[in-house]
């Protein structure tokens, strides 16, 4: 038997205001902010050194293209295309509200309320449809992807349930999964070493 290797590197955009002040994003296009400009500029310089890419996908959000668009300035890759399926969970009403303005406006069991949020169970479906179409499509190549923390959580959980029963993804982290021949493992988890010797680790 012939083993082809696919890699998919997974990359979470940048940081953005939002982030930082506690607000869920959803849908919103919410541009990076100076740090998380300089967050994608540092894991741009770490897949520099790491190894060739073939291309770069991303989500069709702002903040997912502008981290794509600097990454790929760094590793001199254009963004092949641009895909609503790994953009980030649709927030619904919630979204630009912070926990505290959740609990004021809804109560504290505002998660029992249907306020309009994507499910995770179809969060997680429509990564899973993403990844075996890329698998398809481009077979033994070498791909990165940028999107967003629920999105590469939630297909995480559904595609290795018993290595991920629950996850967290910090932003311009990296995790590389490896399809052979249909099979997926998971090599490398949220993965932020790009940042450990300066300020921007502290998020």
């Amino acid at each position: 038997m012939i083993y082809i290797l696919t890699t998919i590197g997974l990359i979470r955009h940048g940081i953005t205001e939002w982030n930082e002040l506690g607000k869920a994003q959803g849908i919103s296009n919410i541009p990076l902010n100076k740090l998380g400009r300089e967050q994608a500029i540092n894991i741009g310089n770490r897949l520099l050194d790491e190894g060739k890419w073939d291309l770069i996908i991303s989500s069709d959000l702002s903040r997912a293209i502008e981290t794509a668009q600097i990454i790929g300035s760094k590793i001199n890759l254009s963004i092949s295309h641009y895909d609503k399926r790994i953009r980030e969970i649709d927030c619904g009403e919630i979204e630009g509200t912070t926990e505290e303005i959740r609990r004021a406006k809804w109560g504290s069991n505002w998660r029992e309320i249907d306020l309009g949020m994507e499910s995770f169970e179809e969060v997680g479906k429509r990564g899973i449809e993403f990844l075996e179409e890329i698998v398809h499509t481009y077979n033994g190549k070498r791909i990165l992807i940028v999107s967003h923390g629920a999105l590469i959580g939630l297909t995480l959980q559904q595609l290795l349930p018993t290595m991920f029963q629950s996850t967290y993804i910090d932003n311009s982290s990296l995790t590389i999964l490896h399809n052979t021949n249909g099979k997926w493992d998971c090599r490398l988890y949220n993965c932020t070493k790009h940042l450990v010797k300066s300020d921007l680790s502290h998020y």
